[in-house]
């Protein structure tokens, strides 16, 4: 004998579970936010390229930051500053490997580590034992802008589509909390972008291999413009033992004040949590 509400039932639980993920519901440019002592600033930008320590989902959630629903074996990740969604390539820098992943989430709450990614895509870079690794990220503006378009509140109404402000901040005034940072001394120069169909919401696996790079860690705690300037800095962080470090960017020699170099990220998270609370809350973790 059939029981048919219990059959019924089965059928709508298997719908269910066939039913595919929500689509990303809208763009988020986000808002100030702090985690373990430390203010982000998200920014309508999507100029970004920088190394660092990335990490896996410790605490994924249900949603990310513009509505999907999360996903661990898709190759997706979380970023501190950046519009919501964009695409990156991540280098794994240790072994050379490398994806492509949508950028959909706001995080992570480390300040020492730049992103973090699915279980499938660290499996996929090849992260260590620790679910660690040296990467460097790279923005693909037009993949990104095209992303963001796509989406209720997108790029079209914030984003220049055609134009990308070509730059580099040397000094960010980070201000008191709840106020966007002051960008000072910008180079920019505006350059042509080709528009692309937007990405797909889950990419394929399109791992490459690229040489790797390992490098040494450092503590960045201010890039300058003008050497006085990062006298100051490095006399207002007089608790750690900073130096000053000439950096040619094309014409113009920036200063950076710096920590390290560092083999081991333990010690480099160490320094980066000593110059936090020495007053450097803008202090990064970068790869030499």
């Amino acid at each position: 004998m059939i029981r048919w509400p219990l059959l019924a039932g089965m059928v709508l639980l298997a719908s269910c579970q066939l039913s595919p993920p929500p689509m990303p519901t809208h763009y988020v440019a986000g808002e100030t936010w702090q985690a373990e002592g430390v203010w982000h600033y998200p920014q309508d930008s999507l100029e970004f390229s920088q190394t660092g320590i990335a990490t896996v989902y410790r605490d994924p959630p249900q949603l990310t930051t513009d509505g999907e629903a999360y996903d661990p074996t898709a190759l997706t990740g979380a970023m501190q500053t950046l519009a919501l969604p964009a695409v990156a390539t991540i280098t794994n820098l240790e072994n050379g490997l490398q994806l492509t992943l949508r950028i959909n989430d706001r995080g992570p709450a480390d300040p020492g580590r730049i992103i973090a990614v699915t279980p499938h895509a660290a499996a996929l870079l090849g992260f260590g034992a620790e679910n660690v690794a040296r990467v460097r990220a790279d923005i693909l503006v037009a993949e990104s802008r095209a992303a963001a378009e796509a989406l209720p509140g997108g790029g079209g109404q914030k984003l220049e589509v055609g134009l990308a402000p070509v730059g580099a901040v040397r000094q960010v005034d980070l201000g008191p909390p709840g106020r966007a940072p002051r960008p000072v001394g910008i180079a920019a120069a505006p350059v042509a972008v080709t528009a692309v169909e937007p990405p797909p919401q889950r990419l394929l696996e399109n791992l490459r291999q690229v040489s790797p790079v390992p490098g040494a860690l450092m503590i960045e705690l201010g890039t300058f413009s003008r050497q006085e300037f990062a006298n100051l800095q490095r006399a207002r962080l007089a608790a750690v033992d900073s130096r000053i470090e000439p950096s040619r960017n094309g014409r113009a020699t920036n200063f950076l004040v710096r920590l390290g170099p560092y083999n081991a990220i333990n010690d480099a998270d160490a320094a980066l949590r000593q110059a936090i609370a020495a007053g450097a809350i803008d202090a990064r973790i970068v790869v030499q």
